[in-house]
């Protein structure tokens, strides 16, 4: 053997147990993944061990706006949590919407934005020993959620699109982000978060595909928007919706070729909404479960 091929020669190292600040644990035939030590680092950092426990990371009022509170004499601090909890939401999707909300003032962070950076921070200390559960499955086609929360920004009226996908019952991709486009109608808003997801479980079947896995069937886009889902199938063009034509070409040639379904799903199982918008305390709990996001040894005694 050669100095190079001894140089990148590959060891087996066991079972995986521990990567780049996760921690997997294997239950029975499922894996848990978990950032308990990395969230006890950042509740030390920034001294929030004695606080109170909050069993919902954000609340369900008017979101944050830029110019709620005084600014901080240093956002230092602010942006330093930030920045450590968006690492987090790898294991944990529950704290997304509310993480995607204190990142958007981080330029000029002030009193009311480090309020709900600790709620976050209380939150976790309740939650700490939760994480991503996967498990087998034989499914070989995504099923997606999407949501978006028209106008819900203070500031810029601009819509938070929210989707996650699933694999069986594998959450395997999640976002809660901004739109970058204001939106005139909530169908709009809701066809925009549609283009999102698609744009992601099209990537999803792609990667399946080279792994000689290719779906079998079409992939399934749950929406609670009666109106974003008749544009998905209906490939007439009206004069109101030509300023949203780019997506809707989008949408409807996947449609089309049968990749994608886009179906009704009532709002009470909606699973996205939490992505989008601060829930009641059993809403919340009920869609974290859906998201698999528990302890390692679940109880059905108590809460958590």
């Amino acid at each position: 053997m050669t100095s190079l091929s001894k140089e990148f020669a590959m060891k087996d190292l066991g079972p995986l147990s521990y990567f780049l600040g996760i921690a997997v644990n294997k239950n029975g035939t499922s894996l848990f993944l978990s950032q308990e030590t990395y969230a006890q680092d950042i509740l030390k950092r920034a001294k929030m061990q004695t606080y109170n426990p909050t069993i919902t990371p954000v609340d369900t009022k008017q979101k944050l706006s830029a110019s709620d509170g005084d600014l901080l004499v240093d956002g230092t601090e602010y942006r330093q949590l930030v920045g450590a909890l968006q690492y987090l939401t790898f294991t944990r999707p529950d704290i997304t919407y509310a993480v995607q909300q204190v990142c958007m003032n981080m330029q000029a962070p002030r009193t009311s934005h480090m309020h709900a950076l600790k709620r976050i921070l209380c939150y976790i200390k309740v939650t700490i020993h939760v994480g991503l559960t996967i498990s087998p499955t034989k499914s070989s086609s995504p099923i997606s959620y999407t949501d978006a929360d028209w106008g819900g920004c203070p500031d810029t009226r601009r819509s938070t699109s929210g989707y996650c996908v699933y694999m069986g019952d594998n959450l395997v991709s999640w976002s809660s982000k901004r739109q970058p486009i204001l939106s005139r109608s909530s169908a709009e808003a809701e066809y925009r978060g549609v283009a999102n997801v698609v744009s992601e479980v099209c990537w999803l079947r792609n990667l399946l595909l080279e792994l000689h896995k290719p779906p079998t069937h079409a992939t399934l886009v749950y929406c609670d928007n009666v109106s974003a889902i008749y544009l998905s199938e209906n490939p007439v063009q009206h004069q109101r919706t030509k300023h949203i034509e780019m997506d809707i070409h989008f949408v409807r040639e996947k449609v089309a070729r049968g990749q994608v379904r886009v179906l009704h799903v009532p709002s009470r199982y909606q699973v996205a909404d939490i992505f989008t918008k601060g829930l009641p305390r059993i809403l919340f709990k009920d869609f974290r479960a859906s998201l698999n996001v528990q302890p390692l040894h679940v109880s059905t005694a108590g809460v958590y």
